[in-house]
């Protein structure tokens, strides 16, 4: 006997700091027949795993090349310092990145944030990723500012963070190969997009509603007269015309 099909899986890509749970949730409560793959990916990688076709979407950190990819932007993240907690910074609840003059800022090679220009002073060598940076906080050798998602990805015990107000914020969107907009890309863009599973786009609410019966349109438009009161008096009933005797 053959066995059944299997469906292909979905593939989700995703960067450092995003959290798709949410999503991945929502897509196993509506379509528990086809399973979601997780592909981790680097921010620098991710818009050539999805030209290549190693996942079906992906959630990235603008600004990326989108050459060949459809993308739509989500949400963007908050902006903090990460710094020792004993710093001057954390004295106050949020800073902006005057307040970082005189301190070495680190600009890790992977940094997620499109600076202009970087605040206080660089470090005589950049460190490869943000973990080495991290790294380099906790030894007291500078500060650094990320989003914040990271900030709580890399959480150490011996470190906090404080919001910058005027640093750039981060960008985080769900982009798709042009050419492989699928179903099933199109039923999780409906699902970060917050449509419900009735949604005009969903494949249930493509199916025609089932026809009436006679009995039941007859059952609906007495129901409807009677909410109306347009309910007929029966000939014989009081205050009505009498039969013949």
């Amino acid at each position: 006997m053959t066995e059944p099909a299997v469906p292909t899986p979905f593939r989700l890509a995703y960067v450092p700091g995003v959290t798709p749970s949410k999503w991945v949730r929502i897509w196993g409560e509506r379509h528990p027949d086809i399973r979601l793959e997780l592909v981790v990916t680097t921010a620098a990688d991710a818009p050539t795993l999805l030209r290549d076709g190693l996942a079906d979407a992906g959630l990235v950190r603008l600004p990326i090349d989108r050459g060949g990819l459809s993308v739509i932007a989500l949400y963007e993240e908050t902006p903090v310092v990460v710094v020792p907690k004993d710093h001057v910074v954390t004295a106050a609840d949020e800073v902006s990145t005057a307040d970082l003059e005189g301190e070495i800022v680190l600009h890790p090679l992977d940094d997620a944030l499109a600076w202009e220009a970087l605040p206080g002073t660089p470090a005589a060598q950049r460190p490869a990723t943000t973990a080495d940076a991290i790294e380099l906080v906790a030894a007291g050798i500078g500060v650094l500012v990320l989003p914040q998602s990271l900030a709580r990805l890399h959480h150490r015990k011996d470190l906090t963070y404080r919001t910058v107000t005027d640093a750039p914020e981060s960008p985080v969107a769900l982009a798709w190969p042009q050419d492989a907009t699928t179903d099933l890309v199109e039923e999780f863009v409906g699902i970060v997009r917050g449509r419900s599973v009735n949604s005009s786009r969903g494949r249930d609410a493509q199916e025609p509603a089932p026809k009436r019966t006679a009995s039941q349109k007859a059952a609906a438009k007495q129901a409807a007269r009677a909410k109306a009161g347009k309910v007929p008096t029966p000939r014989n009933a009081k205050g009505g015309k009498r039969g013949r005797r």
